[in-house]
């Protein structure tokens, strides 16, 4: 406990240094931590609160009074050291838990934290997003404020968008719309009125997608609409509850009644909005912990700031300051290669970047490979996954990470030639598949009425009454032998028994209806089990998330930093999307990148120039040459059965860029000459040779190269060879059977089911 005069208490025997610091919790939430569950058994007193920690997240567990700056590098297990923070004041007696708000950014990260401070006995506790803590203080306040219920939350601001830039007679296409969109959203979270836009703008030193005085036209008209159309945006949840508590006293003051205590995590990303709004819940008191690393701010495009992080000691001179720097994420060779990106860095967050120091043993080196083409590329990423798979590291650990979502459409071809399951991050969320809505009503329903449910007779306990609920639901013991929807599915139950059976071993006394409890949180956290597959997303989605081993790729100028980075702080903040990305692998790292784009394609491109000075035998000036192997790098695999030159469309002749045309060795929209009986027999091939497999359909040849293969009807290896997505392994193993059936000859297929699935 804290004494009188605010020391802290002895350190509990078992502490850091006899083993017991426990490293940074997995980025996946409830996939349990190698060797054990990821829950722990609930502390018994607040002492108990504190073992584990190490020295620097002990100080600032314990440091409950006046204002507190935490500075955490990656991996530093900064979560871990706040939630322990709170629990241990609540459990002390020193704070009271519905008096702790605690901020976040993400609903996964307030879910987390949530989570984490019930294991710690706390419940109780305020951990929101600012937009979430806003709009319930914005119901609430609303009828006493204004009057009437609160205006309706609009769901696709760009749709209202395209209506104001039509009102103003403005064209958009799609590109156009979604950044005009992010452009208004900007000038909301930075406080920038219609007219004040394109001065702000170019102060800012934006890259604006139209005319400044357009994009300020189709702002007032889009405000206008939504006055006329009753309705608010996302950003008006925040500006509205400042207003409230601006005009308001009176509400300002209960809410500062309910709300003493204040703790800001990844404080590096707020914007000057969320800094009015903190100020207004904070009013003149000083009970306020931020937690940030300026080092990993990249959301500026957002109207997010470090200096409201790096400007906290100026605002609060006597604030109790803590660096955590002891990385128990990533290996020593890892995070030696994060702090030299850091140490080339410029500008004011560099100024205060932090020096990492592993805490865990040694591990491979970081690798560089440098690829002719794209495809290549991707191809070469392809196979080293597959040797990580071999080696026995599980789908789930591994990421593939790129710097924009444009990019993934390549390795989401090669994975699936090369029969890896993946699976792209921002796609369909977990909770709002189909199987898991209805797993869901059936476990409610038998944590309801199960004593008087037959098929519960003999579970006895929590896990075995999961899975025999969800084994009406299409769960079985072993995975199916079926198409890709049909293994999905089963992944998806499968998650869920997982978690069930980690769940009871953490909490035995539980009952069916505490799991759906629990069921109900995550799902209003969107908190999702992880599902087997490598993970693809950009590097902004990759943000708090974590691997074993990561794939960086598409290293080059123009592409990392992005071409549009023109300002010294734009490239800097590229720079830190580079040292984001690194941080997310634990052991296993790769960077690549390509010389050209498509396959025979001028070999123009140089790798990123961040990797000057980091690689064996590379100047820390940019490379003066892109032909050659870059140094420190090794060469990928060559393709020689790619034609030189551009990939031209066989109909049209126009040169190709999409991997899916590359597939098909045509435009999209040039006309297709398949013959459909050789597709019809491929399809109904592909869905027996799958089943047979255990594995999705397109893991033996996807949707493209079916099509590629009846359009062209190949009568060699050779010419099945040059088919994109037709690689060594699969024309060994596949080609006599695809040849056969383009010469007319029957193949057994089984039951002749074709999959429909991808």
């Amino acid at each position: 406990m804290l004494h009188g005069c605010g020391q802290p208490a002895r350190p509990s025997p078992w502490t850091w240094q006899h083993g017991g610091v426990t490293p940074a919790t997995h980025s996946t939430l409830f996939t349990p931590e190698p060797g054990g569950s990821q829950y722990a058994p609930v502390p018994p007193d607040a002492d108990a609160v504190l073992e584990g920690l190490d020295p620097e997240q002990r100080a600032v567990a314990t440091a409950l009074h006046g204002p507190v700056c935490v500075l955490a590098g990656a991996g530093t297990g900064k979560t871990r050291a706040i939630t322990h923070r709170i629990a241990y004041g609540v459990r002390a007696g020193i704070l009271r838990a519905d008096s702790v708000l605690a901020v976040t950014f993400t609903n996964r990260a307030a879910g987390e934290m949530r989570g984490r401070l019930r294991q710690l006995g706390v419940s109780g506790v305020q951990a929101r997003t600012f937009h979430s803590a806003a709009l319930r203080q914005l119901q609430y306040f609303w009828p006493k404020a204004v009057g009437g219920q609160l205006p309706r939350l609009v769901e696709r601001k760009v749709s209202l968008v395209a209506d104001a830039a039509a009102r103003c007679r403005i064209r958009l296409d799609r590109n156009e719309l979604r950044d005009v969109t992010g452009e208004i959203e900007w000038s909301k979270v930075t406080q920038t009125v219609p007219g004040d836009y394109a001065a702000a703008a170019i102060k800012s030193g934006r890259e604006v997608p139209r005319d400044p005085a357009e994009i300020s036209q189709v702002y007032a008209t889009y405000e206008e609409l939504k006055r006329d159309r009753g309705v608010i945006d996302f950003e008006d949840v925040l500006l509205l509850t400042v207003a409230v508590l601006q005009d308001r006293y009176d509400i300002a003051e209960q809410v500062r009644a309910q709300y003493q205590h204040f703790v800001v995590d990844e404080y590096q990303d707020v914007s000057p909005l969320q800094q009015r709004l903190l100020e207004l819940w904070l009013g003149e008191r000083d009970s306020l912990c931020v937690v940030g690393d300026a080092s990993q701010t990249i959301y500026s495009f957002t109207g997010a700031t470090p200096d409201h992080l790096l400007d906290f000691r100026i605002r609060h001179p006597q604030a109790t300051l803590v660096k955590l720097v002891r990385d128990y994420r990533s290996t020593p060779q890892v995070v030696h290669l994060a702090n030299s990106v850091l140490a080339q860095a410029h500008g004011r967050a560099a100024e205060h970047r932090l020096e990492l120091v592993s805490q865990r043993e040694a591990g491979p080196e970081p690798s560089y490979t440098e690829y002719g083409d794209e495809p290549s590329e991707a191809e070469g990423t392809a196979r080293r996954i597959r040797k990580l798979l071999d080696s026995g590291l599980p789908a789930s650990e591994i990421a593939v990470l790129f710097r924009t979502n444009g990019q993934s459409e390549l390795y989401e071809q090669a994975l699936a030639d090369a029969g890896i399951p993946y699976q792209l991050r921002g796609a369909e969320r977990f909770f709002e598949r189909t199987e898991v809505q209805q797993a869901r009503h059936a476990l409610r329903g038998a944590a309801r009425f199960g004593a008087n449910d037959a098929l519960l007779d003999d579970a006895v306990d929590v896990p075995s009454q999961v899975r025999a609920v969800l084994s009406t639901k299409g769960w079985t013991g072993q995975p199916p032998a079926g198409s890709g929807a049909v293994r999905d599915r089963w992944e998806s139950l499968a998650a869920l028994v997982r978690l069930a059976e980690d769940f009871a071993r953490a909490r035995p006394q539980a009952t069916l209806a505490d799991l759906v409890a629990e069921l109900d949180e995550r799902a209003a956290a969107q908190h999702a089990p992880t599902v087997e597959g490598v993970t693809l997303a950009s590097l902004h989605a990759a943000k708090g998330l974590e691997w074993d081993a990561v794939f960086l790729v598409g290293l080059t100028e123009g592409m990392l930093p992005i071409a549009y980075a023109k300002t010294d702080e734009q490239v800097e903040e590229e720079r830190r999307l580079l040292y984001v990305g690194i941080t997310r692998a634990r052991a296993h790292l790769a960077l690549s990148w390509a010389l050209a784009r498509s396959p025979g394609g001028r070999a123009s491109r140089r790798p990123s120039r961040f990797l000057n000075g980091l690689r064996t035998g590379s100047a820390t000036a940019a490379a003066p040459r892109a032909s050659s192997v870059a140094a420190g790098a090794e060469r990928g695999p060559a393709r020689p059965r790619k034609p030189r030159g551009p990939v031209l469309c066989r109909v049209c002749g126009r040169t190709l860029s999409t991997a899916g045309e590359m597939k098909l060795m045509r435009c999209e929209d040039c006309p297709s000459d398949m013959d459909e009986g050789v597709y019809d027999r491929l399809h109904a091939w592909r869905a027996h040779e799958a089943a047979e497999l255990g594995q999705p359909a397109f893991c033996v040849f996807t949707d493209k190269t079916l099509i590629a293969i009846a359009e062209q009807v190949p009568e060699s290896e050779a010419e099945l060879s040059r088919i994109p997505g037709v690689g060594a392994r699969k024309l060994s193993r596949f080609g006599a059977d695809v040849l056969a059936i383009c010469a007319g000859e029957e193949r057994p297929v089984g039951l002749g089911e074709a999959d429909d699935s991808d």
